[in-house]
């Protein structure tokens, strides 16, 4: 596949490649990869073409429950589909080689997050991607949905006016102390607690913010951030991760904005973007039609203070097909392997860039492994602006 290299050094197609189908092939078949099927489900034109998984038992139980085609091996899942495109859904430590080897085989890849555990890591699958004309784009994919697309429209708009400050809250409650040993996938598969501690909350949820933060703003120019391990002996081998993290970011050209991730506090996902106007606010980071509120300030009695009754914002009907909750969750995961597919058939430059999935992985590994001591951090990359989705333009 050709293709120029726009100024970011992302992949612009320079026409629709002659591999682009509906079809996409799981490699792994975890907790999350049935949040991928109940998604597939619900949008039309996309064909599972096959599973692969090194743990057999899994793998034919999973795919009973899909009634979708089973593989004998990571060759014979991508021979056997050369047109799909490959999600991988492994464990987050095996992301790097396995994104890898399909790149290697000349693959387009969408890959669960994190790209990969270390930005040097991440950067070499950008630049094998870049040289063989490859998609390589990263989840989560809400920034896609309808309520960061709402948001995105009412900034474009100037509803708040400027916007100076955001305030995003990603924490998940005390989770060492949940039932998550009884927390299973639709198919059975058991929550990986250990896996999950290991990674740890920021790589496996700052980006449900920072995706929507960035297709609003553009690249993060500079990261203050700090992460703490607060709560010791954790289920599991460690080491584990930080489960606590508080970032400053200071974007190119766009307010400073606070993200806070734990699975210490509270259970908190909202968000408020503060402007000269008011307030735009969401509750729901994982569900893609959660309500987007606008609160105008006033002054009222010499008290300066935000209306007590937001508006609610709506952009016009339809927009793209919603999953009903699961869990914790109401969202479309397949948003982004969509977008993937679409802009291959298309011919045109992905909203989810292999640039954005770079970038995004080394602002949130900045954020994850700050520490007490790292000061401010600059990044080394950056990406566009994500075009908006033809429904909330």
């Amino acid at each position: 596949m050709g293709g120029d290299l726009d100024r970011t050094g992302g992949q612009r197609q320079a026409g629709a490649d002659p591999r682009a189908s509906g079809r996409v092939v799981l490699l792994g078949c975890g907790f999350v990869a049935d949040l991928y099927m109940r998604s597939a489900a619900a949008m039309p034109g996309i064909e599972v073409a096959g599973v692969y998984d090194t743990d057999a038992a899994r793998l034919q139980t999973f795919c009973a429950h899909w009634q979708v085609p089973a593989r004998s091996s990571f060759a014979a899942l991508l021979d056997e589909a050369p047109d799909a495109l490959v999600l991988n859904l492994t464990n987050p430590g095996a992301h790097y080689a396995t994104t890898r080897a399909c790149l290697e085989a000349g693959r387009h890849v969408y890959s669960e997050k994190p790209l990969a555990m270390t930005a040097q890591d991440a950067k070499a699958l950008h630049a094998l991607a870049r040289a063989r004309g490859l998609t390589l784009a990263s989840a989560p994919c809400s920034a896609l949905g309808e309520a960061a697309q709402t948001l995105g429209q009412a900034l474009r708009h100037g509803i708040a006016g400027t916007p100076r400050v955001v305030y995003a809250e990603l924490d998940d409650g005390y989770v060492p102390q949940a039932a998550y040993c009884k927390w299973l996938s639709e198919s059975g598969a058991p929550w990986p607690f250990a896996d999950e501690f290991r990674t740890g909350c920021t790589l496996e949820h700052a980006g449900y913010y920072l995706t929507w933060l960035i297709s609003w703003f553009g690249p993060v120019r500079t990261v203050v951030a700090a992460s703490a391990e607060t709560i010791p002996d954790k289920e599991g081998e460690g080491p584990f991760a930080p489960d606590l993290s508080v970032a400053t970011l200071f974007f190119e050209d766009g307010p400073v904005a606070r993200l806070t991730c734990s699975i210490v506090a509270p259970h908190n996902h909202g968000i408020r973007i503060i402007g000269d106007k008011g307030v735009l606010s969401c509750d729901a980071a994982w569900d893609n039609a959660a309500r987007v509120r606008f609160a105008r300030r006033l002054t009222l009695r010499r008290r300066l203070m935000e209306h007590p009754f937001p508006r609610r914002l709506r952009l016009k009907q339809p927009t793209h097909p919603k999953v009903k909750r699961w869990g914790a969750a109401a969202m479309n995961f397949m948003l982004g392997p969509a977008e993937v597919l679409e802009a291959l058939r298309d011919g045109r430059p992905c909203r989810m860039s292999n640039d954005f999935a770079l970038h995004l992985t080394e602002v949130t590994l900045a954020i994850q492994n700050a520490g007490e001591t790292s000061g401010a951090q600059r990044m080394t990359t950056r990406c566009d602006r994500m075009e908006p989705m033809p429904w909330a333009i």
